[in-house]
């Protein structure tokens, strides 16, 4: 498979990291490579990068991308342990850190990863396939209930009560072992009147929350944030880029409480807590697309850059 991967909001990203020579810096979600060549480029090739990525096809991708730059170090892991990672790497301190919360191009177009609802393919849906439960290993053994609360909180979709009843009566007869299986207990749930007025696929939302859950996406992205923050030098950058509500919602509040961490009461005269801001929020909340982008590379449409610098 070539893992090639076109960067979402490049130039945005490049003008709020404020890449310097010299400096070091984290992709954390590594992918293919492309925000860290244009960083690595921006820096005069004189910076160090430190790669991270969980899925093993991304690091062998980038690593042949970018083997020219000296400075470039590929890390084979999980960005929500990325503090760890770089304590092991002897990063030091950091310049800049970049989260791309999307997935890869390679990794929905490549069928057998089962992340596309177009192909049908085994269900997997794993981000590092050496490890972790697989989403026919979810499907066909958490109960009901656990089902219909992930597609409904994952996905937010309104149908997901009956889609998750769908699965367990289709995993009665024959387990779930295929995005098309899937596929199909999401079109027998939701009405046809519902899905011809749908303005995408009515399983992607479906397909979206299982990812999420196999993955562990969500939750420890907060404490991510923060850990990435503390690596962070004075005066150095954290971006992160999102494309649906669930995470930018998380990453907005966790640069908002590090902004403003003080935990007295609004009307106190002084503050007590002795909590101090960590970082300041940059670009007036959350950055969009350019138009031009859009229309080159629709995928790009619910993308979101946030950017703070550290205090």
């Amino acid at each position: 498979m070539e893992f090639r991967h076109e960067p979402v909001l490049l130039n945005e990203v490049l003008q709020w990291m404020n890449v310097r020579a010299d400096g070091v810096y984290c992709d954390g979600t590594l992918g293919g490579g492309g925000h860290s060549e244009a960083i690595l480029k921006a820096s005069g090739g004189t910076a160090r990068l430190y790669g991270i990525d969980r899925d093993e096809n991304a690091i062998r991708a980038a690593g042949e991308r970018l083997q020219a730059y000296p400075g470039f170090r590929a890390i084979h892991g999980n960005f929500h342990d990325g503090k760890m990672l770089l304590e092991a790497a002897g990063a030091g301190p950091l310049d800049g850190v970049l989260l791309d919360l999307g997935v890869s191009s390679p990794q929905l177009d490549t069928a057998e990863r089962g992340f596309s609802y177009h192909e049908d393919a085994p269900l997997d849906m794993r981000m590092d396939r050496s490890q972790g439960m697989t989403a026919a290993e979810f499907l066909n053994q958490a109960d009901e209930r656990e089902i219909m609360e992930v597609i409904r909180d994952y996905g937010e979709e309104k149908w997901a009560a009956r889609i998750a009843k769908i699965i367990c009566e289709h995993r009665a007869r024959k387990p779930m072992e295929t995005t098309f299986d899937l596929v199909e207990a999401v079109d027998a749930a939701i009405p046809k009147a519902v899905r011809r007025k749908d303005d995408g696929h009515p399983a992607r939302r479906t397909f979206q929350a299982i990812r999420i859950r196999v993955n562990d996406e969500l939750d420890p992205l907060e404490t991510a944030i923060r850990d990435f923050t503390d690596c962070l030098k004075s005066g150095g950058r954290i971006c992160v880029i999102t494309f649906h509500s669930l995470e930018d919602r998380i990453v907005k509040r966790a640069l908002k409480t590090l902004e403003h961490p003080c935990i007295c009461p609004p009307k106190a005269p002084i503050c007590t807590c002795g909590r101090k801001p960590v970082v300041k929020v940059l670009g007036g909340g959350a950055i969009p697309p350019s138009a031009e982008e859009v229309e080159r590379n629709p995928r790009a449409r619910s993308a979101k850059l946030r950017v703070a610098e550290k205090l």
